[in-house]
């Protein structure tokens, strides 16, 4: 979180400086330090008012030192993050930040495909995350193509929800725009390991942003079950 919006969700949260910092277990002087930049944010402290101020975890710095996560790991932090389709899983465990959780899903050759179809969900949720820093870290992991068509599908539900408003579809456009630039030409699938003969019927049969993006999947918008 960037220091200048620091004071405005504090003012939100209809906090002073004295409440909020009792409440952050921080002095008053040194959070007046936090909001004017004079002080970093650490992780700890930004989870902390991640609660006390009622924020998104996108408010958590990422990490990209991405710890190995399975299919069954990603579920749980999609759970900790909100997403319907797991909902039966939630229990205490912390929410990481959304850009991460969704990166970490990317770099996987074989999920599930229950884990596949929820990707697109993170960024209709959080189409507020760090962009900037997820589009240089799938560029570092030559992940751009699968993010591009996960932010593509991501769009084309914004669009199509009552809800969100034009904001968010902005958002996801520039965010498909910035991935645009690096397109790799090599094929790819999204996270999926897919025998010959389903590859060779994909070729054939997938959307046509799948085939610009490269990426041999049959994805589409209304597959998701979150988007009814």
């Amino acid at each position: 979180m960037k220091p200048e919006h620091l004071q405005r969700v504090r003012r939100r949260a209809r906090l002073t400086q004295v409440q909020a910092a009792a409440r952050l277990g921080v002095s008053q002087p040194y959070l007046s330090m936090l909001e004017r930049g004079q002080r970093p944010l650490s992780p700890k402290l930004a989870r902390r008012m991640m609660h006390v101020y009622g924020l998104d975890p996108t408010v958590l710095p990422p990490s990209s030192a991405l710890p190995h996560a399975d299919s069954s790991r990603l579920a749980l932090d999609l759970a900790a993050l909100g997403y319907p389709g797991f909902a039966y899983l939630r229990s205490r465990r912390r929410a990481r930040n959304p850009a991460e959780v969704l990166l970490a899903a990317l770099t996987h050759d074989n999920l599930e495909a229950r884990v596949v179809e929820a990707l697109p969900w993170v960024l209709v949720r959080y189409w507020d995350v760090d962009a900037t820093w997820l589009v240089e870290q799938a560029r570092l992991r030559n992940l751009q193509n699968r993010l591009g068509y996960v932010a593509h599908l991501a769009r084309t539900l914004a669009v199509r929800s009552k809800g969100g408003g034009e904001e968010r579809t902005q958002a996801l456009a520039r965010l498909e725009s910035a991935l645009e630039e690096s397109r790799l030409v090599r094929e790819d699938t999204l996270c999926r390991a897919i025998p010959d003969p389903e590859r060779r019927w994909l070729k054939k049969n997938r959307p046509a942003q799948a085939r610009h993006w490269r990426l041999l999947t049959d994805l589409r918008p209304e597959h998701l079950r979150y988007a009814a």
